[in-house]
């Protein structure tokens, strides 16, 4: 196996069930509803990781990582996604798409995966996640506190909760200045990666978009319920399912049995 990271969609979970038999594997579903309103924010695919509690994404007033600046600027997980791997060979991640399977997701949307990971590691004991806000120059929400979301006890017991991310939660990565200008600004004009002014500072509670009448984001028609600043202003929900991993028998017989299905119905 020349990869650990086992994201199981589908009938990709045989796959990953063949890959970790001699582990304790579990499946665990992830899902990510935008609650944003109907003209509000988007978001890009999630990535999520699964770790030991050391992996720390960001600090408040320090510089981002270059995984984080470009899932901020971008929502390009893949760069982070390296890093994260490179940490551990044991932690388990990937990156959460639209259930329509159309990047981004949009208000009203869910994105949902399910992952196989080892209950009774340390190495999987632990959630993180990171997601771009839409439009925006470098807006994200993400889990500064590598400890702030538990999956598992150390006895392998299932204990994760379920969590919601407001508005007042979204950050700025202080990678690139929020001119708001529409061919600087993802998913309001901007055509290429990597574009807009650098601005060099630090991770920070994003200020919110520009004022209406200043020509930017809150202006726009697709865009008239984007200000994450107003008081409730829900970003997402993020909840848990676990389940077991079928054993290799079990999946043996599911596949004579499909096998079976597909005889009669010729």
């Amino acid at each position: 196996m020349t990869r650990n990271t086992m994201m199981t969609l589908g009938a990709t979970t045989v796959l990953a069930i063949a890959a970790g038999a001699s582990a304790a594997p579990v499946n665990v579903t992830v899902s990510i509803e935008n609650l944003s309103p109907i003209g509000g924010s988007a978001l890009t695919p999630f990535w999520t990781g699964f770790h030991d509690g050391s992996f720390d994404l960001y600090n408040m007033g320090e510089a981002a990582s270059i995984g984080l600046e470009r899932i901020a600027e971008d929502g390009n997980t893949g760069p982070l996604s390296m890093s994260f791997q490179g940490a551990n060979p044991g932690f388990v991640d990937g990156t959460i798409i639209a259930d329509q399977g159309i990047p981004p997701i949009l208000p009203g949307e869910t994105a949902t995966a399910t992952f196989t990971v080892d209950n009774t590691s340390e190495l999987n004991r632990y959630f993180s996640y990171a997601a771009m806000v839409l439009p925006s120059n470098d807006a994200f929400v993400a889990n500064g506190d590598p400890l702030a979301h538990p999956l598992f006890n150390s006895s392998g017991e299932f204990i994760a909760q379920n969590f919601f991310i407001a508005g007042s939660e979204v950050l700025d990565a202080g990678t690139e200045l929020n001119d708001e200008l529409p061919e600087n600004t993802a998913f309001f004009g901007q055509q290429t990666p990597n574009t807009g002014v650098d601005e060099n500072g630090v991770v920070t509670m994003h200020p919110g978009f520009n004022p209406v009448g200043s020509g930017g984001i809150l202006d726009s028609p697709d865009f008239p319920n984007a200000d994450f600043t107003a008081d409730g202003y829900p970003v997402a929900f993020i909840s848990f399912t676990v389940s077991e991993v079928p054993t290799p028998g079990t999946v043996g017989l599911m596949g004579l049995a499909g096998l079976a299905a597909v005889r009669r119905r010729r």
